[in-house]
């Protein structure tokens, strides 16, 4: 796939896949110190200046977030997990932060990244019960855990078309090895991921036809009149601003929260669990788009990316001189 039949490569909004990030983790990692060799068996997270170090602290990936999440609760087994154990509805923004900073571990954390991993595997540990089917689940049965992650990757392919470009064949392959990495610092084992993209699609096609639905959990995500509280992160002016105008701002909130979400959900996604999608939706998708193509390339880092990663891309500069 290639954006106007222009050869891109691994070229991405101006940043290769294998460029300048790349180089200096590689002299980084030529003079970093030597892991215990009983640690070496530890997953690492995908490379710096790949695929994911370029996408995933991007403030455009935390547009594409909520379409993972929904196609992920819409599982019954996880959706009823989310229903039962979730703190979703009580502190979305906490939740929201929290989880946010958990996957940014996961591709920048470094050693912390396999610690982030574990961490969460045991905050999974107790949680189980009873689906709407009446179904026993547990959070670490190897297909609920395993299609958790698995939603990244269509969800990315989907929505880099929008808010980046369209990826070129060599750049999927690429995202979806280091997809895999991400797998295995979750814990997951290869014999519960799909080892290619031949592989992967044949899955994934078989649990949206056999598997998802509209759960409890997907509805509230989609729903506009919910009393979400006001956001409490960030500097106090901010919050104290939020909290005033919040009345005014919730439904159109929650309104663009639903329209991102099932306009960069991957369309046989949307119809599995029954989502509409009209002709004029994805005409202000693809306007939106255009426009968020064309601002967020030329912001400050600062400004384009979240903290992890601005940190994580200094830190190898710094160890490349």
């Amino acid at each position: 796939m290639t954006d106007h039949g222009r050869d891109h490569g691994r070229d991405f909004e101006g940043e290769s896949f294998e460029g300048e990030d790349a180089e200096h983790a590689r002299t980084a990692t030529a003079t970093a110190p030597r892991r215990d060799p009983a640690r070496r068996a530890e997953p690492v997270p995908p490379p710096a200046g790949g695929a994911l170090w370029t996408l995933a602290g991007d403030v455009r990936a935390l547009m594409m977030l909520p379409a993972a999440l929904t196609m992920q609760v819409a599982h019954p087994a996880v959706g009823a997990g989310v229903d039962a154990h979730s703190v979703f509805r009580t502190d979305p923004w906490g939740r929201g932060e929290r989880s946010l900073r958990s996957l940014q571990l996961w591709i920048y954390g470094g050693e912390h990244a396999a610690e982030e991993g574990r961490r969460l595997r045991a905050l999974h540990k107790t949680i189980g019960g009873t689906d709407a089917h009446g179904r026993r689940y547990h959070a670490l049965d190897p297909a609920y855990y395993a299609w958790v992650h698995a939603t990244g990757y269509p969800v990315y392919r989907h929505g880099l078309g929008y808010l980046f470009r369209p990826l070129t064949e060599e750049q999927e392959r690429l995202l979806y090895a280091e997809w895999l990495q991400v797998g295995r610092i979750l814990g997951i084992h290869d014999r519960d991921m799909p080892q290619t993209i031949e592989d992967f699609w044949p899955y994934y096609r078989r649990i949206l036809d056999e598997e998802l639905e509209a759960t409890v959990v997907v509805r509230e995500l989609l729903a506009t009149d919910l009393p979400v509280p006001a956001p409490d992160r960030g500097p106090l002016p901010v919050r104290l601003a939020l909290r005033a105008l919040w009345p005014l701002l919730r439904r159109p909130f929650l309104r663009a929260r639903a329209f991102l979400t099932v306009g960069l959900m991957p369309p046989e996604a949307r119809a599995a669990i029954g989502l509409d999608w009209t002709p004029a939706q994805e005409r202000r998708l693809r306007r939106l788009g255009r426009i968020v193509r064309a601002v967020v390339p030329v912001l400050p880092e600062r400004l384009r990316y979240l903290p992890l990663a601005r940190k994580a891309r200094a830190e190898a500069r710094r160890r490349a001189l």
